[in-house]
């Protein structure tokens, strides 16, 4: 049977099918129970929040559903470079933005000091709350938080965009490994190397890691509907992943104009960008990402640029905003999305798996 994989019955699911977790607010409780009650794992990015958030975040999962759910959280918070960019780097940022905060009539901001929560907190959160799994991206945890949340019985799972970062991943103990291609919406989540130099696709990453790793593989990246699947299942994958198709979802805490513009022909057009987090991630096309994109030298690092750019409201996740210099995060595989409701999206995705 196609959904008895290494993956469902390390996480005793029905069905190996990943709801993949949003940073930046767009993940819900609604969406994570609802995929989790229909037999997927659902997932719920941590990232923004606060440890104390995070564990009423879980409880109020737990008030929807008793089935496992997944959290996720960024190892790898703060760029380098926040050190040494200074007070002249911040202004050089201004003064190429300030003809958009004028044209929104938006006052220019002073430099933000507020960078949110950091992962040597959240991760206190884990050991609380204790999901039945944690995810993790931009990095490998320490030895010693693998081994904590080991004894506390929590399964880990780490993302991937290259054969040496699974491997990586596979040695330092972790349980499974979500392979991820550059055809996938949101951040490019590359570790060992620069994110420009880990652009492998979806359907080459995966026989690679297929070869060389034995713990279960969770394909992710321009998968939207049960060909994906079968195509991921055909070249070794044990689960798959899918962010855009469950962002596009009544459930999600996507804006509504952004699940809108999932299902227009602007969506087929995606690129890769650094304009609204200082790192490089995928999404729609717009002003802000064409204009700008010669520009990437000037932007701030990471977390630095993503609250500037939300000061610009780039991303508010429930209110309508200028889509000229809105991120409407998404994958190259937008076109083939049909579904908003998640668990009709899975029921179908069932139906179609089972027949022969």
């Amino acid at each position: 049977m196609w959904n008895n994989t290494k993956f469902t019955k390390l996480l005793e699911i029905d069905y190996p099918i990943v709801q993949g977790p949003f940073g930046g607010g767009l993940s819900s409780v609604k969406l994570t129970s609802t995929v989790s009650n229909a037999g997927g794992l659902g997932s719920f990015g941590g990232q923004p929040f606060s440890s104390e958030e995070i564990i009423k975040t879980c409880n109020e999962i737990r008030k929807f559903t008793n089935k496992p759910f997944n959290i996720n959280l960024w190892v790898n918070d703060r760029d380098a470079r926040l050190a040494i960019f200074g007070e002249n780097d911040y202004k050089k940022l201004t003064e190429l933005f300030k003809p958009y905060f004028n044209e929104l009539g938006l006052p220019m901001p002073e430099r933000p000091t507020n960078l949110g929560a950091k992962f040597e907190e959240q991760i206190e959160a884990i050991y609380e709350a204790k999901p039945a799994i944690f995810s993790f991206v931009y990095g490998i945890p320490s030895s010693n938080i693998l081994e904590n949340c080991r004894r506390l019985g929590i399964k880990t799972v780490g993302a991937a965009t290259t054969l040496d970062e699974a491997i990586a991943l596979e040695n330092a103990g972790v349980d499974a490994i979500v392979a991820t291609g550059f055809e996938a919406g949101g951040h490019r989540v590359s570790f060992l190397r620069s994110a420009e130099d880990s652009l492998t696709g979806t359907f080459s990453l995966i026989p690679q890691v297929a070869d060389n790793v034995k713990i279960p593989i969770i394909a992710a990246g321009g998968i939207a509907d049960s060909r994906g699947i079968k195509a991921a299942f055909a070249l070794g994958a044990d689960a798959v992943q899918m962010g855009t198709a469950f962002l596009a979802t009544s459930q999600s805490n996507a804006s509504q104009d952004h699940k809108d513009k999932l299902f227009t022909s602007d969506a087929k057009y995606t690129t890769l960008t650094k304009v609204f987090t200082g790192r490089l991630s995928r999404g729609i096309k717009n002003r802000l990402t064409e204009e700008l994109k010669n520009h990437e030298d000037l932007f701030a690092p990471y977390p630095l640029q993503s609250k500037f750019m939300g000061l610009l409201k780039a991303y508010p996740a429930t209110e309508n905003s200028n889509p000229d210099f809105k991120s409407y995060w998404t994958g190259q595989s937008a076109s083939l999305l049909k579904h908003r409701d998640a668990k009709i999206f899975i029921e179908t995705l069932v139906k179609e798996m089972n027949r022969k």
